[in-house]
Protein backbone atom coordinates (compact mmCIF):
# COMPACT_ATOMS: atom_id res chain seq x y z
CA UNK A 1 0.00 0.00 0.00
CA UNK A 2 1.16 3.29 -0.57
CA UNK A 3 1.39 6.26 1.78
CA UNK A 4 1.87 9.65 2.14
CA UNK A 5 5.22 11.39 2.02
CA UNK A 6 6.22 14.89 3.35
CA UNK A 7 3.88 17.91 5.13
CA UNK A 8 0.86 19.56 4.19
CA UNK A 9 1.97 23.62 3.95
CA UNK A 10 0.57 25.99 6.30
CA UNK A 11 -2.31 27.12 3.49
CA UNK A 12 -3.72 23.79 2.79
CA UNK A 13 -6.80 24.29 2.91
CA UNK A 14 -7.10 27.55 0.41
CA UNK A 15 -4.93 25.38 -1.81
CA UNK A 16 -7.84 22.61 -1.50
CA UNK A 17 -10.47 25.35 -1.92
CA UNK A 18 -8.97 26.65 -5.24
CA UNK A 19 -8.61 23.17 -6.73
CA UNK A 20 -12.25 22.33 -6.24
CA UNK A 21 -13.64 25.57 -7.14
CA UNK A 22 -11.55 24.97 -10.37
CA UNK A 23 -12.72 21.77 -10.85
CA UNK A 24 -16.64 23.56 -10.03
CA UNK A 25 -16.76 21.05 -7.34
CA UNK A 26 -16.98 18.24 -9.44
CA UNK A 27 -15.20 14.72 -9.50
CA UNK A 28 -12.51 15.46 -11.95
CA UNK A 29 -12.80 11.39 -13.40
CA UNK A 30 -16.44 10.76 -12.72
CA UNK A 31 -18.12 14.33 -12.69
CA UNK A 32 -20.62 13.96 -9.79
CA UNK A 33 -20.96 16.57 -7.85
CA UNK A 34 -19.88 17.68 -4.07
CA UNK A 35 -22.74 15.72 -2.30
CA UNK A 36 -21.69 14.56 1.41
CA UNK A 37 -24.88 12.97 2.03
CA UNK A 38 -24.62 10.60 -0.57
CA UNK A 39 -20.85 9.58 0.08
CA UNK A 40 -19.51 12.00 -2.44
CA UNK A 41 -17.10 14.09 -0.89
CA UNK A 42 -15.14 15.86 -2.75
CA UNK A 43 -11.37 15.72 -1.77
CA UNK A 44 -8.21 16.51 -3.35
CA UNK A 45 -5.73 13.95 -4.32
CA UNK A 46 -2.04 14.47 -4.48
CA UNK A 47 -1.07 12.06 -6.93
CA UNK A 48 2.25 11.77 -6.37
CA UNK A 49 1.64 10.94 -2.65
CA UNK A 50 3.32 13.92 -1.39
CA UNK A 51 1.07 16.51 0.54
CA UNK A 52 4.29 19.18 0.05
CA UNK A 53 3.92 18.87 -3.21
CA UNK A 54 1.44 21.27 -4.51
CA UNK A 55 1.99 22.08 -8.08
CA UNK A 56 -1.02 22.22 -9.91
CA UNK A 57 -0.81 18.92 -12.26
CA UNK A 58 -0.36 17.26 -8.79
CA UNK A 59 -3.25 17.71 -7.37
CA UNK A 60 -6.12 16.37 -8.69
CA UNK A 61 -10.49 16.82 -7.39
CA UNK A 62 -11.93 13.67 -6.71
CA UNK A 63 -14.98 12.36 -4.95
CA UNK A 64 -14.04 9.79 -1.95
CA UNK A 65 -14.95 6.61 -4.50
CA UNK A 66 -12.83 7.90 -6.94
CA UNK A 67 -9.66 9.20 -4.19
CA UNK A 68 -9.98 6.08 -2.77
CA UNK A 69 -9.86 3.67 -5.74
CA UNK A 70 -6.88 5.74 -7.39
CA UNK A 71 -4.56 6.18 -4.84
CA UNK A 72 -3.46 2.49 -5.01
CA UNK A 73 -3.81 2.73 -8.81
CA UNK A 74 -1.97 5.88 -9.97
CA UNK A 75 1.60 5.84 -10.16
CA UNK A 76 2.96 9.05 -12.08
CA UNK A 77 6.32 7.14 -13.03
CA UNK A 78 4.79 3.94 -14.61
CA UNK A 79 4.52 3.72 -17.82
CA UNK A 80 1.07 2.73 -19.09
CA UNK A 81 0.39 0.48 -22.20
CA UNK A 82 -2.83 2.18 -22.71
CA UNK A 83 -4.11 5.26 -23.25
CA UNK A 84 -4.61 7.76 -20.25
CA UNK A 85 -8.10 8.96 -19.07
CA UNK A 86 -8.75 12.07 -20.31
CA UNK A 87 -9.48 14.12 -16.80
CA UNK A 88 -5.31 12.38 -15.85
CA UNK A 89 -4.23 13.90 -19.54
CA UNK A 90 -3.17 17.19 -17.61
CA UNK A 91 -2.02 15.77 -14.94
CA UNK A 92 0.40 13.03 -16.55
CA UNK A 93 1.88 16.26 -18.98
CA UNK A 94 2.51 18.20 -16.49
CA UNK A 95 3.93 15.63 -14.43
CA UNK A 96 6.20 15.16 -17.89
CA UNK A 97 6.93 18.72 -18.27
CA UNK A 98 8.46 18.74 -14.63
CA UNK A 99 10.23 15.47 -14.66
CA UNK A 100 11.54 16.72 -18.10
CA UNK A 101 12.63 20.01 -16.61
CA UNK A 102 10.36 22.27 -19.01
CA UNK A 103 7.81 24.68 -18.15
CA UNK A 104 4.83 23.66 -15.99
CA UNK A 105 2.51 26.58 -16.95
CA UNK A 106 -0.61 25.06 -17.16
CA UNK A 107 -1.98 26.41 -20.31
CA UNK A 108 1.09 25.87 -22.08
CA UNK A 109 1.06 21.82 -20.68
CA UNK A 110 -2.34 21.49 -21.88
CA UNK A 111 -1.47 22.82 -25.63
CA UNK A 112 1.28 20.29 -25.75
CA UNK A 113 -0.39 17.08 -23.89
CA UNK A 114 -0.09 14.97 -26.77
CA UNK A 115 3.45 15.60 -26.81
CA UNK A 116 4.45 15.80 -23.43
CA UNK A 117 2.34 12.54 -23.17
CA UNK A 118 4.60 10.93 -25.93
CA UNK A 119 7.83 12.56 -24.32
CA UNK A 120 6.98 10.44 -20.98
CA UNK A 121 6.07 7.53 -22.88
CA UNK A 122 8.79 7.44 -24.75
CA UNK A 123 7.48 7.24 -27.97
CA UNK A 124 9.39 10.83 -28.70
CA UNK A 125 12.83 12.24 -27.39
CA UNK A 126 13.52 15.46 -25.71
CA UNK A 127 15.82 16.40 -28.89
CA UNK A 128 12.34 16.10 -31.03
CA UNK A 129 10.20 17.49 -28.51
CA UNK A 130 12.41 20.89 -28.60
Amino acid sequence: MRHSIGEYPPDWYLIAQDVKNAAGWKCERCGHVHEPETGYTLTVHHLDMNPANCRWWNLAALCQRCHLYIQAKVVLPRVWMFEHSEWFKPHVAGYYAHLYGLPEDRELVEEMIDKLIDLGTGKTKLADYL
